[in-house]
């Protein structure tokens, strides 16, 4: 439990240190370091747009469902955790960076989406009953983030939204296959 709550501290810790410097620059690290489709120097954003937030109000929307998402899967192992985070990271990252529309994407939505999906898929693929108990609680409680693949607000990254899913999904599915 201790490791858990180190990790997921250490993750707020980055961002918001981040989004501190951020601020006083008037989010401009965000929109040079985001996620620009297609472009060669939106490539850096793939590794560092989890930890670009557009706004305190950002961030502080974000915090608490990383916290809560990340630790579950931290619960069920350091390397776990860090496996799924990089990997998403990776994955959903790629996604919005082949196909997502010309806009800077910034944001940990993105990996919290990848949380969610890594957590309601291991349920199903793992089929083991603390997975299958944590999915559903999951599902309870987040369901809603389901609408958040959805364009809806143009000022949303639902691409974001969208591949982290995927990214989680399959992540879960490779595990299953691993373990």
């Amino acid at each position: 439990m201790k490791t858990t709550v180190t990790w997921i501290l250490a993750g707020l810790a980055v961002m918001w240190g981040v989004e501190a410097v951020n601020f006083f620059t008037g989010h401009n690290i965000s929109r040079t370091a985001g996620i620009t489709p297609r472009t060669v120097s939106g490539l850096w954003g793939i590794f560092l747009s989890p930890f670009m937030h557009f706004s305190v109000f950002h961030l502080l929307m974000n915090s608490l469902p990383f916290a809560v998402l990340g630790g579950l899967i931290c619960l069920q192992g350091r390397r776990l955790f860090i496996e799924v985070t990089l990997i998403v990271i990776l994955v959903s990252g790629l996604g919005v960076w082949l196909f997502a529309r010309p806009a800077v994407h910034a944001g940990a939505s993105g990996l919290i989406f990848g949380y969610f999906g890594f957590l309601l898929a291991s349920g199903w693929y793992a089929k083991d009953v603390q997975s299958v108990v944590i999915a559903l609680a999951v599902l309870v409680y987040y369901g809603g983030m389901v609408f958040g693949i959805l364009p809806l607000r143009a000022y949303v990254s639902w691409e974001s939204h969208l591949f982290g899913f995927l990214a989680g999904a399959f992540t879960a599915r490779l595990d299953a296959r691993l373990t």
